[in-house]
């Protein structure tokens, strides 16, 4: 074998060396780019994280008082059944006490945002605020509220607990 035949290798060029450090340079800026992409995409699922932290808290402390609330229910409602319950005629300081016990519960529940869901008779059931206890025969339209059984109560814009209503009957 010759010289020649061995060398079969072409000799380089002065660009190579230059197209090379081209690549080079493109590969480390596409790994830039990648890298820059991969950081903000970082900050911003930690900024969407703080948001939904902060979010979370100002509901948690927003709603703090649900459970004790639903609890405090029932002495509003023993309340009002007790004036219900009180004779007409005399125990007339017992009943402006009691009254004035109710009053200010329901003041204290106003100021933490707990209302009264009113219910006006004729009005669609809404499975959203009400409970449909039992069916009975009525003028009103079939599957409408025909009578509020016990309260219903919202804490803010949530449920605390649905009216449980009487419904029209169909048929």
């Amino acid at each position: 074998m010759t010289e020649a035949t061995e060398n079969t290798e072409t000799p380089e060029s002065p660009e190579t060396p230059a197209l090379d450090l081209a690549e080079a340079l493109l590969a480390k800026d596409q790994e830039i780019a990648e890298l820059k992409d991969r950081v903000l995409r970082a900050m911003a699922d930690l900024e969407n994280t703080r948001r939904r932290l902060e979010r979370d808290k100002a509901e948690a402390t927003q709603y703090a008082v649900t459970g004790f609330a639903r609890d405090m229910l029932a002495v509003a409602e023993n309340l009002r059944r007790a004036v219900a319950a009180l004779p007409a005629e005399g125990f007339d300081n017992v009943r402006a006490g009691i009254e004035a016990t109710e009053r200010e519960l329901l003041a204290i529940f106003g100021r933490q945002g707990i209302n009264r869901i009113e219910i006006t008779p004729g009005e669609a059931l809404d499975p959203n605020r009400h409970q449909a206890m039992i069916e009975v025969d009525s003028d009103h339209d079939a599957g409408s509220v025909v009578a509020e059984l016990a309260s219903g109560w919202t804490i803010r814009d949530r449920l605390l607990r649905p009216a449980m209503v009487s419904v029209a009957r169909s048929g």
